[in-house]
C-alpha cells in the first residue's frame, strides 16, 4: 500500500499505456504508486489505443510542452467498409459497404495523396473544445457541431493490405493529427468507409517504444521494491530534449544562472551540437539549449542570443 504522503518526484516514465484504460487513468495509477507530488501527461492516446506514452513527473513536467509538440509514430489496423460515429470500431456504426479490390496502385495513391501537409477535421469524439465544453461530451448527447479543419503534416505513410477487409497503417506524423481521421478520410477515398481497429504509438519525439515499460511491470516492480522501484525506471527531463544542442558552464556561471543570471560566453567549458530540426525560440529566433551545469548537473533550458551570452528560459533546480 502507497503512503498518503506526496513526494518530489523527478524524471520521465515511457508508458506503454494499456487498451481500456485512459490516459488519465493510467497516469493517475503510477501517480499513486509513486505519491508524486506533481505529474502529467504529454498528449493524450485513446482508450482503445496502446504504446507510448510519457509521463513527467516534478521538474520533468517543464519539459511537457516540447513533448507535447513533438511528432509521433503510429502503427494501425483499420477495418474497410464500416463508417462510425467516432471512426473506430467502439463507435456506432452509421454506414456500412461493399469493400472495393485493393491493388499495390491503389494503395501507393493513396500513400501519396495522404502524405506532406493536410487539412484534417478532427473527430466529434476527441478532447477538442467546442464553447467550453469537450467534443466527446457533447457527441455523448448526440450533439454534432462543425469541426474547422485544421493543418496537420504526415511525414510519411505506409499502407498494407493484411487482409480484403483491413488495412496497416505506418504513420509519422506531426502534432494534432487523428490517426482516427486519417483512416476515416482513406475510407472515404476507397468509397467504403474505414475505422480504426488497432492503434499503437511507437515513437513520441526522440523515444522510442524500445524503452517503454508496461503498467503491470511496474505495479511488479512496486510490490517488490516500493516506489523505489519505479523510480529507478525514470528517465531524466534532459532526456526528452537529447538532440538539442547544449552548453556546459563553468562553476561560477552555474551558480549564477541558478539565480537566473545570464552566462558570457566565455562563461561555456564545453558545448554540443544538437540535430538539424533542435528548435529556436519562437519570439527571438535563438537557439535553445539544453544548459548543464559544471558538476554535469541539467541545469536549464536557454538560448544563446546573438552576443554570446547564454540566458536561462526555464530553470532545472530540484526542490531541496
Amino acid at each position: 500500500m502507497a503512503s498518503s504522503k506526496r513526494r518530489e518526484v523527478d524524471g520521465i516514465l515511457l508508458l506503454d499505456k494499456p487498451r481500456g484504460r485512459s490516459s488519465n487513468q493510467a497516469l493517475g495509477r503510477v501517480k499513486y504508486l509513486l505519491q508524486a507530488k506533481k505529474a502529467g501527461h504529454t498528449g493524450a492516446l485513446d482508450p482503445r489505443a496502446t504504446g507510448l506514452l510519457p509521463l513527467c513527473f516534478g521538474q520533468a513536467t517543464k519539459v511537457s510542452g516540447w513533448l507535447l509538440d513533438a511528432d509521433k509514430r503510429y502503427i494501425a489496423e483499420a477495418q474497410l467498409g464500416v463508417e462510425t460515429d467516432s471512426a473506430d470500431l467502439d463507435g456506432a456504426v452509421i454506414r456500412e459497404a461493399p469493400i472495393p479490390t485493393i491493388d499495390d496502385a491503389m494503395l501507393r495513391d493513396l500513400e501519396r495523396r495522404f502524405s506532406g501537409a493536410q487539412k484534417q477535421v478532427p473527430p466529434m469524439v476527441s478532447a477538442l473544445k467546442h464553447q467550453g465544453k469537450r467534443l466527446y461530451e457533447l457527441a455523448r448527447q448526440g450533439v454534432e457541431v462543425d469541426r474547422p479543419p485544421r493543418p496537420v503534416q504526415i511525414h510519411s505513410l505506409k499502407i498494407e493490405a493484411v487482409g480484403p477487409d483491413r488495412l496497416r497503417l505506418e504513420v509519422h506524423c506531426s502534432k494534432g493529427t487523428y490517426i482516427r481521421s486519417l483512416v476515416a478520410d482513406i475510407g472515404h477515398a476507397f468509397g467504403c468507409g474505414a475505422a480504426v481497429d488497432t492503434l499503437h504509438r511507437v515513437g513520441h519525439g526522440h523515444f522510442d517504444a524500445d524503452a517503454m515499460v508496461s503498467l503491470d511491470a511496474i505495479e511488479a516492480a512496486f510490490e517488490a521494491g516500493g516506489a523505489a522501484a519505479i523510480e529507478a525506471m525514470l528517465q531524466p527531463a534532459e532526456a526528452a530534449l537529447a538532440h538539442w544542442p547544449s552548453v556546459t558552464l563553468d562553476a561560477a556561471a552555474s551558480a549564477a544562472m541558478r539565480h537566473g543570471n545570464p552566462a558570457s560566453g566565455t562563461a561555456v567549458i564545453a558545448a554540443a551540437p544538437g540535430a538539424a530540426d533542435a528548435p529556436a525560440e519562437e519570439d527571438t529566433g535563438w537557439p535553445l539549449v539544453c544548459v548543464f551545469a559544471a558538476d554535469g548537473g541539467f541545469l536549464a533550458v536557454g538560448v544563446q542570443d546573438g552576443e554570446g551570452q547564454v540566458l536561462a528560459r526555464r530553470l532545472f533546480v530540484p526542490a531541496a
